[in-house]
């Protein structure tokens, strides 16, 4: 891949934004490359757990400034097959089978901040910067909007989206949208232990099906229509190995390998 560089060790998959001297900015093809990179992700028996990551200092500035001349020329069902791409690949980041990390080094603006959003978690450093800048250059926040509301609640949401403020990783941390913050010396440390954690203390197929009930409840129409989603994945859950495996141990006082 030419944008980003794909790597696994110890059952971690990282994915890593590799265009520095752009920003690590989005153009159509680390779109399409992240897309590979996911799917390659998903189908890799040995990976437990992603994590995305970026080179250089900012870990995403949304859209390069070629890419951005680039939809000037676009017809409009161009700029919506583009949209629809992106659209799809923030999805498949959300909804992927393994917990998704997100290791924010710098700046996260726009797009970048979309990519922070869609993750399980996102660890940054306190001098890194968040923002759903679109509205400051006539564009819209539109794919991420859904999900930012789902993370945070709208009410907290509107502000961010409408005003396009840069806020700080700590008022992003209060806000819900980081996960956890830490010094840069300690943000790769931090990061690989929690991946390691969640390998060592969770299910693989538990986490599968989680990541995949949280998805399916959160677009349901009604209470009764997500006590039904729950329930059948409660009766799913435990018709697997790994729940039969973990009942055993439990049961036996014995500690789980996972």
């Amino acid at each position: 891949m030419h944008y980003l560089e794909i790597s696994t060790e110890n059952r971690i998959g990282f994915i890593t934004l590799n265009r520095p001297e752009k920003r690590n900015a989005f153009n159509q093809e680390l779109v399409a490359e992240l897309h590979q990179a996911f799917t390659q992700m998903e189908n890799n028996a040995d990976v437990r757990v992603v994590v995305l990551r970026a080179r250089g200092d900012v870990f995403c500035a949304g859209a390069d400034l070629g890419y951005l001349q680039q939809l000037q020329t676009f017809s409009h069902q161009e700029n919506l097959d583009d949209s629809r791409f992106l659209a799809g690949v923030y999805q498949q980041i959300y909804e992927l089978g393994k917990p998704v990390i997100a290791m924010v080094q710098g700046h996260a603006i726009a797009g970048g901040a979309g990519l922070a959003t869609v993750c399980d978690f996102c660890f940054a450093v306190p001098e890194a910067k968040f923002g759903y800048t679109e509205v400051r250059i006539g564009f819209v926040p539109a794919i991420v909007s859904y999900y930012l509301s789902k993370k945070i609640g709208e009410g907290r949401a509107r502000p961010l989206l409408l005003s396009g403020d840069l806020v700080s990783a700590e008022e992003a941390h209060r806000l819900g949208v980081v996960t956890h913050l830490s010094q840069p010396e300690q943000l790769e440390k931090d990061v690989i232990a929690f991946a390691e954690g969640l390998i060592r203390t969770t299910s693989g197929e538990s986490l599968y099906l989680t990541k995949k009930l949280i998805s399916e409840i959160n677009a349901a129409d009604t209470t009764t229509d997500a006590m039904q989603i729950g329930a059948e994945y409660n009766a799913r859950s435990r018709a697997t190995d790994d729940c039969k495996k973990g009942i055993a141990a439990f049961l036996n006082k014995e500690k789980i390998q996972w």
